[in-house]
């Protein structure tokens, strides 16, 4: 069984966990942009690819899947899900189970708009969010919406554009700086609508990260539970797993709500003995890994599932109070 990865870039470590999994029964084969991707390093086969919006992407992808005999796709990047969903049906014609969620669960989630009014919708508890500066500044002035606040794009990615304030001065300047700043970025393409800035309340507690995991036919299968202990450029540096069922509960909730695909990075946020559930990301996160080393295997399950076979539930239960930690390596990534 051939794997294809699209969008590498620095999740070596993920190629790595199915390379373990089909060992020489198939090849992983990787595809970037850049050739010097870290995560091409321990690809069997590495390829490099035009840019996600270029109009022949998809094609490209297509014909490399045809190519090589991929049997599974797994996207590594935000900006791609949406481009794939929509064109699911292709590629399963040609033999090839991308793994991504429907179109109407991307936009749920890529939309962070939309995802505070599903939470909302679904009776769970997620910070005070606007998308009209005007409507804001009215919630701060009769004391709906307080500071400190979190400016960021309502379609974000990678911490882009992310800024606190505390004031309505600093209110006032940092929006309009972001707004020039996400024009400018790679979320530009995404941000096509004119309120393409969110405002929300900052959740100040401790934050925790949830691998919920549902099956290749959108049913619910178990969740992963860890508390971050520690940020590094806006992903999980240092976590632990944390046995707390009402956090499994929240993620039932949502993975049987949402009919997500495979793995969902969700993250929350605690106050006050509440939980606010702050953004959903419909693949494997950068806090997937601390799950996978405390014995959860969402690789293994992906494959069985492809083959049709299934899994026990117990694949997804952590070994508690596993501490895991982030940290760098040099890697020669020349051609």
């Amino acid at each position: 069984m051939n794997i294809l990865f699209t969008c590498a870039g620095r999740r070596r470590y993920l190629l790595k966990y199915f390379k373990e999994i089909i060992g020489d029964s198939g090849k992983i084969v990787a595809a970037d942009m850049s050739m010097n991707a870290p995560a091409l390093t321990v690809a069997d086969v590495k390829l490099q690819v035009p840019g996600v919006y270029a109009d022949n992407y998809i094609d490209v992808i297509l014909e490399l899947c045809k190519l090589h005999d991929i049997k599974i796709l797994i996207s590594l990047n935000d900006l791609e899900l949406p481009i794939l969903s929509a064109r699911k049906d292709d590629f399963k014609t040609a033999g090839v189970d991308v793994i991504v969620s429907d179109p109407d669960v991307i936009d749920i989630c890529f939309d962070k708009y939309k995802t505070a009014q599903f939470i909302e919708n679904i009776g769970l508890k997620t910070p005070k969010t606007y998308i009209k500066y005007n409507d804001a500044v009215a919630a701060i002035k009769t004391g709906k919406l307080n500071f400190p606040l979190i400016i960021k794009p309502r379609w974000g990615s990678g911490s882009i554009g992310l800024e606190i304030v505390d004031d309505l001065e600093e209110l006032e300047i940092v929006y309009r700086l972001d707004q020039k700043k996400v024009r400018k970025s790679i979320l530009a393409t995404a941000s096509s609508d004119d309120d393409f800035l969110l405002i929300q309340e900052v959740i100040d507690g401790p934050e925790y990260g949830l691998d919920i995991i549902n099956d290749l036919n959108k049913n619910y299968r178990g969740v992963s539970v860890k508390q971050k202990l520690s940020m590094r450029a806006g992903e999980t540096d240092k976590a632990i797993t944390v046995d707390n069922a009402k956090l499994r509960e929240i993620g039932s909730i949502i993975g049987s709500k949402l009919g997500h695909v495979a793995n969902l990075d969700c993250d929350v946020l605690e106050k006050d003995g509440e939980y606010y559930v702050l953004e959903l990301n419909p693949r494997f996160g950068g806090g997937y890994p601390f799950s996978h080393e405390a014995g959860v295997n969402v690789p293994k399950a992906i494959v069985d599932w492809a083959q049709g076979k299934d899994v026990e539930d117990s694949l997804f239960v952590p070994e508690y109070g596993k501490i895991s930690s982030k940290c760098d390596i040099l890697l020669n990534v020349g051609c």
